[in-house]
């Protein structure tokens, strides 16, 4: 895969040793990884662009590389789907829709390879990548997995994203109001709405504070899910705070 954007770069496979291991020295860097344990090893993306993986990446006129995105084919009980799991953009690119091109140029690989549904996962505390997973791609909600990397701290939301365009955009909604509705991690219901409210951004969070908060989201989380409900949307509600909203698999 390789095809121009008209904007300075162009989307291909990573498919070079070069590119690999800029691939490589990126993740560690956006990710602030030190560890050698949380390296991404080249030879991995090799073995994914050969066995019906996605490694993709956007590239600029001079071979660097401004983003990249890598999967791999999974299956479980309900069939096969594609896992992307991770999207990485250097810093100063951000706000070029880089995130949403990768995951299109990921779509197109799993469709290569008959797949017709792509699943990742997220930090549900991270408010601006739930708004692009459920807002922007359209991706739904349908998992909580607590201790996700089995290091004690990595709880995560698991999504999927219908390939084929079948279901139904969910309409934009707001909340009521409430005198306090707006306390983070508080639950509530509005009809056959479910709500959970979690900060805009982490900043100045302490940790005890941030590890509480974990607690009560998981909580929120596990409770609608278990009701039946997905997450469809996480949108601000004022300059502080966004809010989930969790609706019945087929509302809209």
């Amino acid at each position: 895969m390789s095809r121009g954007q008209g904007d300075g770069f162009v989307l291909r496979n990573l498919d070079t040793v070069e590119l690999q291991r800029q691939a490589a020295a990126l993740y560690r860097r956006v990710f602030g990884y030190g560890d050698p344990d949380f390296g991404l090893s080249p030879r991995l993306l090799t073995g994914l662009l050969r066995n019906g993986g996605s490694v993709v990446g956007a590239v600029d006129r001079d071979g660097a590389l401004l983003a990249f995105a890598y999967g791999m084919c999974a299956a479980d009980s309900t069939g096969g789907y594609h896992y992307s799991q991770a999207a990485v953009v250097a810093p100063g690119n951000q706000g070029r829709g880089l995130g949403r091109l990768l995951k299109q140029a990921q779509a197109e690989v799993a469709r290569g390879t008959g797949t017709r549904r792509m699943r990742w996962s997220y930090d549900p505390l991270v408010a601006r990548n739930a708004h692009f997973n459920l807002d922007v791609l359209g991706a739904v909600g349908r998992w909580y997995v607590a201790d996700f990397y089995f290091d004690g701290d990595s709880d995560r939301v698991v999504v999927e994203w219908d390939l084929d365009g079948r279901a139904e955009p969910v309409a934009a909604r707001s909340p009521e109001r409430g005198p306090d509705r707006w306390a983070w991690g508080r639950t509530w219901r509005e009809g056959d709405d479910g709500w959970l409210a979690v900060p805009a951004d982490l900043d100045g969070l302490g940790e005890a504070d941030r590890i509480e908060l974990r607690d009560r989201v998981r909580d929120g989380f596990r409770g609608f899910l278990g009701d039946g409900l997905v997450a469809r949307s996480c949108t601000r509600a004022d300059p502080g705070t966004a809010v989930y909203r969790f609706t019945g698999r087929g509302a809209a």
